[in-house]
């Protein structure tokens, strides 16, 4: 018995040492990092994912920047952050004019209702945004379960 109960609260104890999940300020900080100190500005991005997603385990996610990908102007770098995942940044894809069009489509975990926000960097260094606000009615990124 007095085992058991050493087990429980050594468990216990694990669940709140356990890494805090993503902050506005770990976001915030994720988001400075990625867009390099650049201010961070509204348009150019198309983030089409689900506004009510009914698992989050897998969301389709796409990401497109209006952009000719052309040498003299393209997107270098599209980024998915989402503030409510246990790490902020989701994932970040590196493109050049050899891609042709500036798109990304992948599939993302969702750990409850939060926004999703994409950014990307184009070759000039000025970094563009879009969010959406998701709505997940059952959660991934789950410990434990």
């Amino acid at each position: 018995m007095t085992r058991r109960r050493s087990l429980l609260l050594a468990g216990a104890g694990l669940v709140l040492l356990r890494p805090s999940w993503g902050t506005p300020e770990s976001l915030r900080a994720a988001i400075d990092a990625f867009a390099g100190g650049q201010a961070v500005r509204t348009g150019r991005v198309t983030l089409a994912i689900d506004t009510l997603v009914e698992n989050g385990n897998t969301v389709p996610v796409s990401v497109s920047v209006q952009s000719p990908m052309t040498p003299a102007d393209h997107v270098q770098r599209i980024a998915l952050f989402t503030p409510q995942n246990p790490l902020p940044e989701v994932a970040v894809f590196h493109l050049s004019p050899a891609n042709g069009r500036a798109q990304v489509s992948t599939r993302m975990r969702l750990a409850t209702t939060q926004p999703v926000i994409a950014l990307a960097v184009m070759n000039d260094g000025s970094v563009w945004r879009h969010s959406v606000d998701v709505v997940v009615t059952l959660a991934a990124c789950l410990e434990g379960g």
